[in-house]
Formats: structure tokens, C-alpha cells, sequence
């Protein structure tokens, strides 16, 4: 019977269970998700970061399998054969040019591998050393990134949770750290690590690395950790008085469980962001101090080495200096772009 519209019962029909078809047409579920679900649908969205990773990606893959592949290593002389004289046909070729014994393979039916960019003055395949330059760059970022974040999260996450004289002492360490002049004390701490590093590191593990990378890494865990801390230390300041950390006190956990557990996950997507922006300056530091000598063995090369050594022959072999410089160039400005793109990504603050 229809319900008559001045009556004070209720409608029945009102309170029916709805339908599969209703539940879908009234209810818009959104599917569950995470913050880092997010974080890679909206760096999905970044046209440029997404280039620039693949850029990335594509440099890093290349230093690694190239050098597998490649006929001719970093470090041999193809001009010089154990008890024969030097050949010097092999010094300062041009691109896709071969010494007089290739020649004479070439001429006699035999295939030789091109050296695309030549050799340099030592008779070395220039791309090769290139490709294995950029592998000890990468290497060098990404390792020193690491310890400038280990070091950095340590002392930031335990002066922002204990406070007081743990932060007032810590933080007036930062502050001198700050205030020395960062070039001069790199390139001193990469001079005097270098000469006492040799003869401690001489018939161990690190001896194949050498003194000057290990000078390096040295000197990023001594100066570049500042800025890490300071942000860490930001945000656990904010994070510790909320009422999550309140109830992991109250319920008897210690300061180091509630800084790993609840304080620092809290805290990824600023980890994240600085460890990703980290990585071109620690590039950088490292090619300029190679530029100076002060960075790899030799006949270890690295893109800053390798430019160091293209000065020489600036006016005749200009492209020597031209390809390192570029190959620098393009890992730096991806990997900030990407590091851009993760910082509005992942950070809070910059959604929309």
C-alpha cells in the first residue's frame, strides 16, 4: 500500500538492502593504496624526470656492460708489445682512424674492431676509457651519497629526538663544519688523505681502489653530511610530539625503536629527495677533484681525469675535452632533474 505523506511511520522501503548495481552506482570506492604508490603515479606524470632516469639508466648500464663487451681495455697501450719497439702510429688517433698494424690486418682481409673516438696520446682507446671513466664516476656518487646518508640520518634523527645538550653539542658541530670554506677544505683534506692513506691501505682489500678514492670517500663522510642532518633533524623535531610517538613511549619503547620505527619512515620521502639530489654534487666534487689530480690512480681514468688530461692537446684534439665534459654534463642535469622530479613526487608540502 502506498504510504500516505503526512503519516508517522516509517518507510520500509527506505531501509531495504541495496543491490549490487546500486552499491556500484552510489558508492565510488578508490582503490587502496601507499605512499609510495603515489609518489610513482605522480613521478609517472613527470615527463622530464621519467627521461632522465632512462637516461640515467641507460649511462649506467652502458659503463657496466660495455667494458664486458669491448675489444680494448682501459688501460692497454695497443702501440707497445712486450720486447718489440714502440709503435707510436697508435698515439692521438683520430676518430674511426687504426694504427699500421690494423692497417695491415685491413689490408690483408681481416676485420678490426673502430676505435670511435680515437686513442690518446698513450695509444689507449679513447671510448673505452671514457665508458669506464663515467662507471668510477657513478661509482664514486652513488657510494659517497651512501655515506653522506648514513652518517647524516644517524646524527640528525639523534639530535632532533634527544634535544638538549645531545642537540646543542651536535648542532654546534654542524655549524662549525659549515662555517670552513668547502673548497679549500676538500681539495687540503684530498691532498694530506692521499699521501698517509698510501702506505696504511698497501697489501689490503682497498689497495686496488687506491688512496685517492678512499681520500674521497673520506672526505665526503667528513663535510658533506651537514646538510643531510640539518633536514633530518627538522623533521623529527615535528614528528616527535605527535601522539604516535606519545603511545609508543607510553607503552615502553625505547628511543632507538621509536626513531627506527616510527620517526624515520615518516621521514622517506625527505631521505628520498636528498639522497636523489646528493648524488650529481657528490659527481660533480669528485670530477673537479680528478680535474685537479686529486681524485683517481691513474691508470684508473674518470670523466674529470680524463678532461684533466684533454688540456694538453686542447687546440689539436679539442673533442677530447668536449665528449668527458658532455658526458658529465648530461649524468649531472638528469639526475637533478630527476631528483626535482622525486621532490614533487614525494614531498608533502607540493601536492596539488
Amino acid at each position: 500500500m502506498k504510504k500516505s505523506a503526512f503519516s508517522l511511520h516509517v518507510d520500509l522501503e527506505s531501509f531495504m538492502p541495496a543491490s549490487a548495481e546500486d552499491k556500484e552506482y552510489m558508492v565510488q570506492m578508490r582503490p587502496s593504496s601507499t605512499f609510495f604508490k603515489d609518489g610513482i603515479k605522480r613521478l609517472r606524470r613527470n615527463k622530464v624526470a621519467i627521461v632522465s632516469f632512462y637516461i640515467v639508466l641507460f649511462i649506467t648500464l652502458a659503463s657496466i656492460v660495455l667494458p664486458m663487451l669491448w675489444p680494448y681495455s682501459y688501460e692497454s697501450m695497443l702501440g707497445v708489445v712486450p720486447g718489440k719497439p714502440v709503435d707510436a702510429s697508435y698515439n692521438n688517433l683520430s676518430p674511426f682512424k687504426y694504427g699500421s698494424t690494423e692497417l695491415r690486418k685491413i689490408e690483408a682481409g681481416e676485420k678490426v674492431f673502430p676505435h670511435v673516438f680515437g686513442t690518446d696520446s698513450s695509444g689507449r682507446d679513447y671510448f673505452i676509457r671514457v665508458v669506464y671513466g663515467a662507471r668510477i664516476s657513478l661509482s664514486v656518487g652513488f657510494f659517497a651519497s651512501i655515506i653522506v646518508l648514513v652518517i647524516g640520518l644517524t646524527i640528525g634523527a639523534i639530535s632532533g629526538y634527544f634535544g638538549g645538550k645531545v642537540d646543542l653539542i651536535l648542532m654546534r658541530i654542524v655549524d662549525i663544519i659549515y662555517s670552513l670554506p668547502d673548497m679549500l677544505m676538500i681539495i687540503l683534506l684530498a691532498s694530506v688523505l692521499r699521501v698517509s692513506l698510501g702506505p696504511a691501505i698497501e697489501n689490503t682489500i682497498f689497495a686496488k681502489l687506491g688512496s685517492n678514492v678512499i681520500s674521497l670517500f673520506i672526505v665526503f663522510g667528513a663535510l658533506y653530511w651537514v646538510s643531510m642532518s640539518r633536514l633530518i633533524r627538522g623533521q623529527i623535531l615535528n614528528l616527535r610530539e605527535q601522539e604516535y610517538v606519545l603511545a609508543a613511549r607510553a607503552s615502553g619503547a625505547r628511543g632507538p625503536r621509536i626513531i627506527t620505527k616510527h620517526l624515520l619512515p615518516n621521514c622517506m620521502s625527505v631521505i628520498i629527495i636528498s639522497t636523489a639530489l646528493q648524488i650529481p654534487s657528490a659527481i660533480f666534487t669528485e670530477s673537479y677533484l680528478s680535474f685537479l689530480g686529486l681524485g683517481v690512480n691513474a691508470p684508473m681514468p674518470s670523466l674529470g681525469s680524463l678532461a684533466s688530461e684533454a688540456l694538453n692537446g686542447l687546440t689539436t684534439y679539442p673533442y677530447r675535452l668536449v665528449i668527458p665534459a658532455i658526458v658529465i654534463s648530461l649524468i649531472v642535469l638528469s639526475l637533478n632533474l630527476f631528483g626535482d622530479g622525486l621532490r614533487d613526487a614525494f614531498d608533502p608540502k607540493l601536492r596539488t
